[in-house]
């Protein structure tokens, strides 16, 4: 028991803590650190830097890690080769495109890229955004022709010459490609990774839920089998839906039933994986094993022609010869190629940064910028459109072991190209597309995100729902733009409208709480705390006054100009002789009309008057009854505490305005401190001679509770001093004078014999003192 009870002691000791320590005020000196120098290990480090390969390469555990990434290449390339058939759909360009798109960009990233994981490729929200560029610049419009020589017919019944459209997409896909390639260069060597940190979480939720419904409407008319026009900009997708619903009854009915039973069989295979995943050693990869079958049936079948279904016949094999981009297309595109190289860097970095945590090594986001651009630009020649990554693909590719960038995975590509004859002739349009959809129920499924962040942060939710929705009514570029726009806004009215309040003390320690939300706070007397909680500057300093008289309880400029109209009319009453002024206050004539107690009718303002309070020498008790019937509102405090713990920058208009705040409240006697700053702030003050003979560096502590306990020893001390005999006059005297000091000590002046009559001042030869006579003997 007894053990017990000296556990129960001991543990009791350790939650407690008792620091004794001087008040600290803004300290005179500071820390100065020196910076580091260039050696051979650092260039070395540099290198590596821009080349990782050189990190993990070395490293490399053949024995261990060869055969999972054979296998992790395999099933990888698989689906990989199939997305990049069936996101070549969104491009508006010939399927075959879509298989160079898939294998190209891995070439360079292997070398450049920081992510071990990541599976490099299309993606369907870059797809869609690449393909409304090239719709938007290339549409069948344009290659309407009459005659024998077309080739296609859209839903107009216009022939198209497909050949020469095709190719131009192509072009344009690949020379946007290669411009997206430059920009995420660029950011890169500029080292301004950090834009992707504004591209925040709820933002890139809606963004890409309504690129998913964008796709999901895009490949819909493929699944169906209705020609309609290509429509790009605002609205686009909802003329699309209508058309397409318009023109449901020409639906292919082989096309569709093809195309929901792979919907149907893809997604409950994939929750199989999904739910099975620690039992099955690798994921099933049914798309590819649809695709097969769906080709099967297609040959064996003939559904071209007995059914008219819709069957891709432009696959090529091998590869096409580089070509150089149409730089004269540049400046169509370059608006678009700034959005597009941010989703798509953004995607690819999120995404390797999951499975970094996961196998505990770090992703360079400035390296990643320079990887993927050199990709997009060394594919883009290669007739690609854009690279990033996929999280299904990348899933794949992890889950069945892989450790390292795959180069089987371009082993597997090759193979494809080169014997792809059985896919040339009949692989099924509204599989390919089926597949897409298939793929987006992740994507949708952040739907049910919007009901938790409702809950957690209603400005979140906010921003995932209006992205979505100005990205679906204006399309994906303009939408991005318009919900980082909003996102933005939502930051700037937070840090304009902050949360503030006055602060108490928890008795017993030196933690101070908000007032409002806790009980057992006690405000300090005479003493208001306010804390700010934001940085100060031009667009909140407005929001910072108004805080002030809300803590405080008054208006400092309008309490002293209603003194100062007060000391006008007892100055007055005064020379008249109705008032009489001593030097304890002011005493009213007995018997005599006091004019003072007129209705005060002047209208109440907040401008400054600019009148000096020495002009009346009249010493006034504002607490105590007036003689004059003027509203003054009361002061209770002598002192304000302005906690800036959160403040992280001021800026002129805000140091102007602070400077002021201080001034107005010294003239009606309410001292003004500030505490908990952080480190930078008395460096931006002293650059904005914020400094001067009134305002010193000693009213600024590093916690409130310094600043609490120099006001209250500041009170204490004035309170034990005489408050008439500043003083004192001394006519031919015998005695002893003593100065009082703070500190107690005294200093004795023996004064023998004054044959004139003499002042002595208390500050003469020392500040702040008290003069007190004792023992005087005067001589007549």
């Amino acid at each position: 028991a007894m053990a017990a009870g000296g556990r129960a002691a001991e543990l009791a000791e350790l939650s407690h803590y008792v620091v004794a320590r001087p008040i600290y005020s803004e300290p005179a000196s500071r820390r100065r650190t020196s910076g580091g120098r260039c050696s051979r290990k650092r260039a070395f480090q540099i290198a590596k830097s821009f080349l990782p390969i050189l990190e993990w390469l070395p490293n490399y555990r053949v024995k261990e890690w060869l055969i999972s990434d054979i296998i992790s290449g395999l099933s990888t390339g698989l689906v990989a080769t199939l997305q990049g058939l069936a996101y070549a759909l969104l491009v508006a360009v010939p399927v075959g495109y879509g298989l160079y798109s898939a294998f190209f960009p891995i070439l360079t990233y292997f070398f450049l890229g920081t992510s071990r994981h990541i599976s490099v490729g299309p993606f369907p929200v870059v797809s869609l955004m690449v393909g409304s560029v090239v719709l938007s610049m290339a549409p069948d419009e344009n290659f309407l022709i009459e005659g024998s020589n077309a080739t296609g017919i859209n839903g107009t019944g216009a022939l198209i010459d497909t050949e020469s459209r095709d190719a131009q997409r192509v072009l344009i896909a690949s020379t946007l490609t290669f411009l997206v390639g430059i920009l995420q260069v660029i950011f890169g060597v500029l080292q301004i990774g950090f834009i992707v940190r504004y591209l925040a979480d709820p933002l890139v939720g809606g963004f890409t839920t309504a690129a998913a419904f964008q796709v999901l409407v895009s490949q819909l008319k493929i699944v169906l089998n209705v020609s309609t026009k290509n429509y790009n900009g605002v609205l686009s997708i909802i003329y699309t839906l209508v058309e397409t619903f318009e023109k449901i009854g020409t639906t292919n009915v082989a096309d569709l039933i093809a195309g929901l039973l792979t919907i149907f069989v893809c997604m409950v295979v994939k929750e199989v994986n999904d739910r099975f995943k620690h039992k099955i050693p690798i994921p099933i990869p049914i798309e590819v094993i649809v695709t097969i079958v769906a080709t099967g049936i297609s040959y064996a079948a003939n559904l071209e022609k007995k059914y008219n279904a819709g069957i891709v016949k432009s696959i090529p094999r091998g590869f096409l010869p580089p070509e150089p981009p149409n730089v004269s297309l540049f400046s169509q595109m370059i608006a678009a190629s700034f959005s597009i190289a941010i989703v798509a860097y953004a995607i690819a970095v999120s995404v390797g940064k999951v499975y970094a945590t996961k196998y505990d090594y770090a992703i360079d986001g400035n390296q990643e910028f320079i990887a993927f651009g050199f990709s997009n630009i060394f594919s883009g020649a290669f007739s690609c459109f854009v690279a990033t990554t996929a999280l299904s693909r990348t899933a794949v590719q992890e889950s069945t072991g892989g450790k390292t960038q795959c180069v089987i995975l371009s082993t597997i590509l090759i193979a494809y190209l080169l014997l792809n004859t059985t896919f040339r002739h009949f692989s099924s349009q509204s599989v390919l597309a089926a597949v897409v959809i298939a793929n987006l129920k992740g994507m949708f499924m952040q739907v049910f995100d919007v009901p938790r962040l409702w809950r957690q942060n209603k400005v979140d939710a906010m921003i995932w729902v209006f992205t979505c929705i100005a990205s679906i009514i204006l399309g994906l570029d303009l939408g991005l733009l318009a919900g980082l726009l909003f996102g933005l806004l939502t930051v700037v009215l937070r840090v304009q409208f902050p949360s503030w309040g006055g602060f108490g003390n928890i008795p017993g320690t030196d933690i101070y709480k908000k007032v409002k939300d806790y009980k057992n706070v006690i405000e300090p007397e005479g003493v208001k705390i306010l804390k700010f909680s934001s940085p100060i500057f031009y667009a909140n300093i407005d929001g910072l006054k108004s805080s002030l008289k809300s803590t405080v309880g008054f208006d400092a400029v309008k309490v002293y100009n209603k003194r100062l109209k007060a000391l006008r009319k007892i100055q007055k009453l005064v020379k008249k002789g109705k008032l009489k002024a001593t030097k304890n206050g002011i005493i009213s004539e007995p018997g005599i009309n006091n004019e003072a107690f007129e209705t005060d009718e002047e209208p109440e303002d907040n401008q400054d008057l600019q009148v000096p309070t020495k002009e009346v020498e009249i010493q006034v008790d504002w607490n105590s009854e007036l003689p004059v019937k003027v509203n003054i509102p009361k002061v209770p405090i002598h002192s304000l505490i302005l906690d800036f713990g959160a403040v992280t920058f001021l800026d002129i208009v805000a140091v102007r305005s602070i400077k002021t705040i201080i001034k107005e409240f010294e003239r009606i006697d309410v001292r003004v401190y500030f505490a908990s700053y952080q480190d930078n702030l008395i460096s931006q003050l002293e650059r904005s001679a914020f400094f001067d003979d009134t305002v010193r560096k000693d009213i600024f502590f590093l916690t409130v509770h310094d600043a609490v306990l120099y006001i209250r020893n500041q009170m204490a001390y004035s309170d034990n001093q005489d408050p008439i005999f500043e003083k004192v006059r001394i006519s031919s005297c015998i005695g002893t004078l003593y100065l009082i000091v703070t500190d107690g000590v005294f200093f004795n002046v023996s004064v023998i014999l004054l044959l004139e009559p003499v002042t002595i001042s208390c500050g003469d030869g020392f500040s702040n003192f008290r003069c007190y006579m004792t023992n005087i003997s005067c001589l007549v």
